[in-house]
């Protein structure tokens, strides 16, 4: 199974595709050790803090399974920000475990390892040049 894994560190997002059959049965809050991802990322702990199915519908933390369900909700993840305040909106969202039909999987740096997730996924960063005398 291939997950899309948005992964968050310092304030930015790495995109990783990857097989992870480990992490299914797994619940949002749960945290995972790096390799279970991939070999490079060994040394690295993650916290599960978002994911989204083969459908579009965001998982919920409150709400618990694999399946859909549609739950009255006034704010938070799967509602927009322009509904008025303080109504509630009927919304289908999907449970707090990852299944089979998850795609995408958000992640939070909790523990950093050897390297740098730049050096891992990110482009190289470039060393100041050397100011040019005139």
């Amino acid at each position: 199974m291939v997950f899309k894994f948005e992964i968050g560190d310092k304030g930015k997002t790495y995109h990783y595709e990857a097989g992870a059959d480990e992490i299914i049965g797994m619940k949002l809050g749960d945290k995972i050790q790096g390799h279970s991802i991939g070999n490079q990322f060994t040394g690295y702990e993650f916290e599960i803090t978002g994911a989204s199915d083969n459908a579009g519908f965001p998982c919920r933390k409150d709400v618990d399974g694999t399946m859909h369900k549609r739950v009255s909700l006034k704010y938070g993840v799967g509602m927009r920000e322009s509904k008025p305040k303080n109504v509630k909106f009927k919304k289908t969202v999907h449970g707090n475990t990852i299944s089979e039909d998850i795609v995408q999987i958000n992640l939070k740096v909790v523990k950093e390892g050897a390297k740098k997730m730049s050096e891992i996924l990110g482009k190289p960063e470039k060393a100041p040049e050397a100011a040019v005398a005139a």
